[in-house]
């Protein structure tokens, strides 16, 4: 998949547990919404137990900065989950498919009729070492932040 003509994008960075991690994410506005494509590689390898590693949680962030990704709240800056609803967790515009990945990578497309990509740019993306399970308030119990990026306007 190669993201272009993209109406907003953006760059993902690995925390210092994951400085490899790098993730291109393209927000594209078609005809009743959004189509949303990612690109990830870099990704830590599935692992069972407590917490799980991957799937991937991801969500769009209200912060308009990522900070730094050190320490126990990497990219603290981020903020919590965009939800210009007040919805629910799982029902925030938002709140992504998790992030499957094989071998380290992953590829995306979805659809979304939630926003346009203007309603994103400045915000931040943020991909979560744990699955969303959608339910726990407010965030999906997705765990610790792993990577980071702001949404930019395209080209």
């Amino acid at each position: 998949m190669m993201l272009q003509n993209f109406d907003a994008v953006c760059y993902l960075s690995g925390s210092e547990d994951y400085p490899s991690l790098t993730g291109t994410v393209g927000f594209r506005g078609v005809r009743n919404g959004t189509w949303v494509e990612v690109e990830a590689e870099g990704l830590p390898l599935f692992q069972p137990g407590a917490p799980q590693i991957g799937p991937h949680g991801f969500h769009i962030h209200n912060g308009n900065a990522c900070g730094e990704g050190f320490g126990e709240d990497p990219f603290a800056a981020a903020d919590g989950h965009w939800n210009p609803e007040n919805q629910p967790h799982g029902n925030h515009p938002g709140d992504f498919p998790v992030l499957f990945s094989n071998g380290g990578r992953a590829a995306m497309l979805f659809f979304t009729d939630r926003f346009l990509p203007e309603d994103v740019i400045g915000k931040t993306l943020v991909l979560h070492a744990s699955p969303d399970d959608y339910q726990t308030q407010p965030a999906g119990g997705s765990g610790k932040r792993i990577a980071c990026g702001v949404i930019l306007a395209g080209k």
